[in-house]
């Protein structure tokens, strides 16, 4: 095959000569799209014009054009097209010709000292370098000096960040940052916040959830500072994948009524034609040496490679993992020749992909032994960089990766992108499928299916992949367990005035209250007043990642290896737990979390490490209830029994209790190991269903069988729960029972795994019977004799997915779903075009 391979060549690489066409799906080619130009904008800065045209930008794109005219006259923009549409200079462009035509107007000194000042946010220090480096590019070919651009995040020296509060024009940073230093020490931020005129917040669909309503209230505090300082209400520019309806999403995250947000969504940047595969991994063989067999070990994330199961268990045969496949078509991708990302749903995953397909090119193709790396979060970001720049280069030919390469980072010129599992919603399948064929060339793009009841879902209905509407961004602004920390912060600041509260949303009133009364803030006739010594942004975790994060440390050299988030270090760096860094392994010491370090020391092993935990659930409130099956609360006569429906606030612990040694690549159990770890508590939301005795004996579900049948029917739900909400399953949890003390009744719990919840449950509650439905068919529907990670296990279970009854839950499900009232949440899985369950 000579020169770089097109889609169509690609394709046969996957499909290997047909050799793999049983694992083709549903094949889908995307038409190119012709880009559309306009005219430079009159007011646009010539220089910057020329720079943009030196750069090879003769003409811009229409919409990009649109949304800066909307910009430069003062509106807020929510831009939402599509990954290379050439979002930056929609708001580089008005943002820049502020800053030069107001320090140049006349030469006067005090227009120098107030011009206006432009700050940046987005997810990732990543991406705000990877800015940093277009503008500097910009402002070099348009030959300008007079415009001062520097980030300024955590690891900025002290020195280098006081260089940027006196001068800098335009400030790349973080949300983090923005929360936990420039708003805290906002006296030494003067000359930059009454000066701002612009905020561009980039990759805005990152910021769902409870990281969403948090980087909200940080935005609803920036723009209180901003007018305090005497700075005129900035404007936003809220750049993003296409979402639906982005104007809502982004007035609700910047602060403002919808109808006072622009919505750009016309993408007019030339697209290449897309070849999109659905994939699902072949069913393994049944050959000497692998009955028995399955992908992954039950209850375990897919990227483990085999485990063996004993010999007088009756197992179905499964599917191969999706991650060893991945590794062997990135592999085939790499030598035919193609420059390829892997997306994969763990940082586990990404290592396990490219320590794999690196040994397959070792064996096949020595010359391309190390073309392959994983990247992901954790990294250090000297290391990153490094992967960044490697892979742009072409001295790596591809990267197996999480999410940390979604967004907006340059890197263009790619053939092919593999997404190893659904990435939790269409936004993110489109925003990584956009990095195959940048800039209007071809690319090929494969979805391929994890053993999990949506993805299985997913490539047999390729219409809920290609032709549904895209989610909203869904955040809750008012959950109080977010506001209450960001109103000390805000009060910390400066003292929140009676006029300023409704800016924080409907329920900062009634949550102010609850402060004053636990002594977190004073009441004065002129506001509320923080009186603590303590730093009140401190209180307050963006990122809900339960606190600070667990760095991980080389005892023997004292290097620092990478980090772990705070909320799983007990399950992965716990005392013997295998730690693995670009390919090489380690082995856990000590845990210290007192000081948020894990000791560990270089060792090759054979065997890698499963954590085990136990969890329970108490209802604390009950916000909202309804019943199914029964007449003003009674239940009817017909012996159907009936169902209670549930949200509200429950309190979850969990506790890692032990872990496994297994054997690579067999997965052979080696051996079970206690730990002593403290228990971690969770206040957050809940929806939850209730079953009487009657529907149970009704269903022929008996006592024996109630806790497998429940047990299946929460792992299907949680699985299938990201058709209607902006989630995907690692944001929820879930616990079942055949007796719940709050309840008085058999119970399955699907929860919110972030402190108050994130507004998933409350999806949940609303559209009951499409979302139990959907779960229904998704078990019943699966070929599978007695539950597979396809339909009923789940790869996050802490009971290793014991016990499980796949046809005792279709029964218990159909009898749930046959008491439904006429028209409950009579909405599609597929056609969730809805925004959150609250707005601010």
């Amino acid at each position: 095959m000579g020169g770089v391979p097109g889609p169509e060549d690609l394709l046969d690489v996957l499909l290997a000569g047909g050799r793999r066409a049983e694992s083709l799906t549903h094949l889908r080619h995307l038409p190119a799209r012709a880009g559309t130009t306009a005219p430079w904008p009159e007011w646009a800065d010539p220089d910057l014009v020329a720079g943009y045209t030196a750069l090879g930008v003769t003409r811009p794109w229409q919409h990009q054009v649109e949304a800066a005219d909307a910009a430069w006259c003062g509106s807020h923009v929510a831009l939402g097209t599509s990954t290379g549409s050439g979002k930056s200079m929609a708001f580089w462009l008005p943002a820049l010709t502020a800053v030069r035509a107001e320090q140049r107007d006349h030469g006067r000194i005090e227009n120098v000292r107030r011009r206006p000042s432009v700050l940046y946010l987005c997810p990732t220090k990543a991406l705000a370098a990877d800015q940093s480096a277009a503008l500097t590019r910009l402002l070099d070919a348009a030959g300008t000096r007079d415009v001062r651009v520097a980030t300024c995040d955590g690891d900025t020296p002290f020195a280098e960040r006081v260089w940027v509060q006196d001068h800098a024009d335009v400030v790349l940073t973080n949300p983090d940052f923005l929360h936990f230093s420039l708003l805290s020490n906002h006296g030494r931020w003067v000359r930059f916040l009454r000066s701002l005129r612009y905020v561009v917040v980039d990759e805005g669909h990152a910021f769902r959830g409870v990281f969403g309503a948090h980087v909200a209230l940080v935005l609803r505090r920036l723009r209180r500072l901003a007018a305090y300082y005497g700075a005129p209400d900035p404007v936003f520019v809220v750049a993003s994948a296409t979402t639906a309806e982005p104007d809502v999403s982004a007035a609700r995250l910047i602060g403002v009524a919808p109808g006072k947000v622009r919505a750009v969504v016309g993408d007019t940047s030339p697209a290449g034609r897309k070849t999109f595969a659905l994939w699902e991994p072949p069913v393994l063989p049944d050959v000497d040496g692998m009955d028995g067999f399955v992908a992954a070990a039950p209850g375990r994330d897919a990227d483990e490679w085999w485990v063996e199961t004993p010999p007088d268990e009756v197992v179905e045969r499964p599917r191969r993992s999706a991650t060893a496949e991945a590794a062997d078509l990135l592999a085939d991708l790499t030598a035919a020749g193609a420059r390829t990302l892997a997306f994969t749903r763990s940082r586990r995953g990404a290592e396990s992909v490219a320590l794999h397909a690196g040994r397959v090119l070792s064996a096949n193709t020595p010359a391309l032994a190390n073309a392959v790396a994983a990247y992901r979060g954790g990294y250090l970001p000297e290391e990153r960089r490094a992967l960044e720049q490697a892979i742009r280069t072409g001295a790596l030919r591809a990267l197996a990766t999480t999410n940390a390469l979604e967004l907006g980072v340059d890197i263009s010129g790619l053939d092919a992108v593999l997404i190893v599992g659904w990435p939790g919603t269409r936004m993110s399948i489109w925003q990584q499928a956009g990095r195959a064929g940048r800039a209007g060339a071809d690319g090929l793009v494969a979805l391929i299916a994890r053993e999990d009841p949506l993805d299985t879902y997913l490539v047999h209905h390729p219409e809920a992949v290609f032709d549904a509407p895209l989610e909203a961004t869904v955040f809750d602004p008012g959950n109080p367990y977010v506001l209450a920390p960001h109103l000390c912060a805000a009060a910390a600041e400066v003292p929140i005035r009676p006029d300023e509260v409704t800016s924080f949303g409907p329920r900062a009133a009634e949550v102010l209250d609850v402060l004053v009364a636990k002594g977190a803030l004073r009441r004065r006739p002129a506001g509320w007043f923080w009186t603590h010594p303590g730093n009140a942004a401190g209180m307050t975790d963006l990122r809900g990642s339960g606190g600070e994060p667990v760095r991980v440390v080389e005892g023997a050299t004292g290097r620092l290896l990478g980090t772990v988030d705070a909320g799983g270090a007990d399950g992965a760096v716990h005392p013997g737990a295998v730690y693995v860094h670009q390919g090489a392994s380690f082995v856990v010491d000590e845990l210290d979390l007192a000081d948020h370090v894990a000791l560990v020391h270089r060792k090759d092993v054979d065997y890698g490490t499963w954590s085990h935990d136990v969890t329970s659930i108490a209802v604390q409130h009950v916000a909202q209830e309804r019943t199914w099956g029964a007449d003003d609360g009674v239940p009817t006569p017909d012996g159907r029994g009936q169902v209670g429906w549930g949200l509200g606030e429950v309190d979850v612990t969990t506790q890692v209790v032990s872990y496994q040694k297994r054997r690579l690549p067999g997965m052979e159990v080696l051996g079970s190991f206690e730990l002593d770890l403290p228990e971690r508590s969770l206040t957050t939301t809940a929806v939850w269903w209730t079953a009487d005795a009657a529907l149970l004996e009704a269903a022929g579900v008996t006592g024996d069988l109630a806790p497998g049948a429940l047990h299946a029917a929460e792992h299907a739900a949680i699985g299938l729960l990201p058709l209607l909400a902006t989630c995907d399953r690692w944001d929820l949890g879930g616990v079942s029972t055949a007796l719940h003390i709050d309840t008085g009744a058999a119970t399955v719990f699907v929860y919110d795994a972030y402190p108050g919840g994130a507004g998933f449950a409350e999806r949940g509650y609303e559209l009951a019977e499409t979302w139990l439905r959907a779960t229904r068919d998704a078990i019943a529907s699966c070929p599978c004799a007695a539950g597979c990670p396809a339909c009923v296990q789940s790869p996050k279970c802490g009971t290793q997915n014991s016990p499980l009854e796949k046809d005792a839950a279709v029964r218990l499900l159909d009898a749930v779903l046959a008491l439904a009232p006429a028209g409950e949440g009579a909405v599609h899985p597929s056609s969730r075009s809805q925004d959150g369950p609250a707005r601010a």
